[in-house]
């Protein structure tokens, strides 16, 4: 038997960094507003567990812990920063950024009064001595500000990166409560301690000597000074760079489907689109999560950066073809025609169409409708449509999908909204064999009555798709878009030219567990589908003798 090589040790993509050390450091953030808020219990209380809570942050381990993650979340920051060509972006996360780089001019003084102070000269935290300290307007105000600002940014940047999913949508109106409420409490509990030390009068275990408080406000000042002049350097660079980046020959041509655009080479098509106010999704902020900026691109090769690790995962988990790429990641180095394939209009709310799911998309087409339409009266016709529609939407609805768009003689249904892709796949299976069933009972007396057979055909699909509300004004409806509801279009469509009832891709036959049913897969090129698919062929069951004589 050939030996496995072990598997190779993958390194933390940025994102996975990013992530990491910012939960990290909102999981600080979050124990120090609980710890204020337990003044609201007593100082004693409250004291008591910050030396238990402080005895883990100032060992080594949680020393390396904090430091790294607060190290290695300002070094991506800066970068994203460096990296970031346009300054245009939605207000949300303009805030988030301001918020972000002014946490550290905040935590100047914490940080020298609290860690540097502890190091420096064994001054054990304490909130005697910091809430003392504080007990001013202009001291209670700082501390405030910065429990605020640290609060709002981690809470944020979650929010930025899970907004998208169903999960968090449905208990957003919570975690909106808890965000709200934790920092109310902690300044209460603040402020509850505050006046216990009036009432009582306790002086704080130690105090720093007049020489330490001037080194303690040196220390602090030298920090200020120190991550000023590292915000100064970056967008000095920016500067020169974006100077340099618009010299002559210096740029590329992006094509959108409206217009064509010059930039500097490097920028990204996202910032491409900010910069000269192109309308572009981008529900997670740029940070390769969401896939919502997605672009279809059409140019030379050599003209495409390769895809990084979280481009290519993000890309992988929606299936998309070679030809997509996301717009916040890909950086053309030569010109190239961009389409966005969530485009959206200033007016529209990325969070009426911002959320995507893994469904199965059923299509089902009449057959022959053309040749009977040129024989029926249009009221037959209509009493025609309305069965057909009720029967195959009874059908959908009795297996656990939604009947989602009636068009002409076609008919689609979304399956997964509620489940999971597999269990989604199987009610989509159910749901075909249903349908051909109800079908084929109908069109037993439906031939002699209208002179023609009842025919039809499906298709399914299974994937990742955006759902959500579309349409103009008050004509809008809840419907699903992506490739896989194309796909599964062409699969109906498919199904002509295969003689056959039901045309399944092998991916969603393979989620519903019923791949080896249906014989070998064939291996088609669907029109406007740039690479073939794998299918499987569900024949028409054979009539009967008397009928085909």
């Amino acid at each position: 038997m050939p030996v496995r090589s072990p598997p190779r040790l993958a390194l933390p993509t940025r994102r996975n960094l990013r992530w990491t050390s910012g939960l990290i450091l909102l999981g600080y953030v979050t124990g120090h507003l609980l710890n204020h808020a337990l003044g609201l219990v007593s100082l004693a209380f409250a004291e008591a567990v910050l030396r238990a809570v402080h005895g883990f942050w100032h060992s080594l381990p949680g020393t390396l812990l904090l430091y790294g993650a607060a190290a290695t979340h300002l070094v991506l920051a800066l970068q994203g920063a460096w990296e970031r060509r346009s300054l245009r972006m939605p207000p949300i996360e303009a805030v988030r950024l301001l918020l972000g780089f002014s946490l550290p001019l905040l935590l100047a003084s914490h940080l020298s009064a609290m860690r540097w102070a502890y190091e420096a000269f064994a001054l054990q935290p304490s909130y005697a001595r910091v809430v003392r300290g504080l007990w001013s307007i202009g001291g209670a105000g700082g501390q405030f500000a910065l429990m605020a600002a640290a609060w709002a940014h981690g809470c944020l940047g979650v929010h930025l990166a899970l907004r998208a999913r169903p999960g968090y949508r449905r208990h957003s109106h919570l975690l909106l409560v808890a965000a709200v409420l934790l920092p109310v409490l902690a300044a209460a509990g603040f402020l509850g301690m505050g006046r216990e030390l009036q009432w009582s009068g306790v002086m704080p275990p130690q105090v720093p000597t007049p020489a330490q408080g001037v080194a303690i406000d040196r220390a602090e000042r030298h920090i200020e000074l120190f991550y000023g002049l590292l915000l100064l350097a970056v967008f000095a660079a920016r500067g020169l760079r974006l100077r340099r980046e618009r010299r002559p020959g210096a740029s590329i041509v992006l094509r959108y489907p409206e217009r064509s655009v010059h930039v500097p080479r490097g920028w990204s098509v996202l910032d491409a689109s900010r910069a000269h106010g192109i309308a572009h999704l981008s529900v997670c902020g740029g940070r390769a999560r969401c896939s919502t900026c997605r672009v279809r691109v059409s140019g030379p090769p050599e003209h495409l950066d390769a895809p990084g690790r979280d481009e290519r995962r993000t890309l992988a988990r929606v299936r998309a073809p070679a030809d997509v790429r996301l717009a916040c990641q890909l950086r053309p180095q030569g010109e190239l025609a961009v389409t966005p394939l969530f485009e959206t209009g200033a007016a529209t709310q990325p969070a009426r169409f911002g959320r995507e799911r893994d469904v199965a998309i059923l299509f089902v087409d009449l057959r022959r409708w053309s040749g009977l339409s040129e024989n029926q009266w249009p009221f037959d016709l209509a009493y025609l449509l309305e069965r057909y529609f009720a029967t195959v939407g009874a059908a959908v609805r009795d297996s656990g999908g939604v009947p989602n768009q009636f068009i002409g003689d076609s008919v689609m249904a979304i399956f997964g909204l509620d489940v999971d892709l597999p269990t989604a796949c199987r009610q989509a299976m159910d749901a075909a064999a249903r349908i051909g069933e109800r079908m084929d009972a109908w069109g037993a007396g439906f031939e002699a009555q209208f002179g023609h057979r009842l025919d039809f055909g499906m298709g399914l699909h299974a994937g990742r798709t955006a759902v959500g509300e579309v349409g103009y004004l008050e004509t809008t409806t809840f419907t699903a878009v992506g490739e896989v509801v194309n796909t599964a279009s062409r699969l109906q469509d498919h199904s002509k030219a295969a003689d056959a009832r039901l045309v399944v891709s092998v991916f969603a036959a393979r989620q519903a567990d019923m791949a080896d049913r249906f014989g070998a897969a064939h291996t088609v090129q669907l029109r406007g589908r740039a690479e073939p698919i794998e299918v499987l062929h569900v024949p028409r069951p054979a009539r009967p003798a008397a009928e085909t004589t």
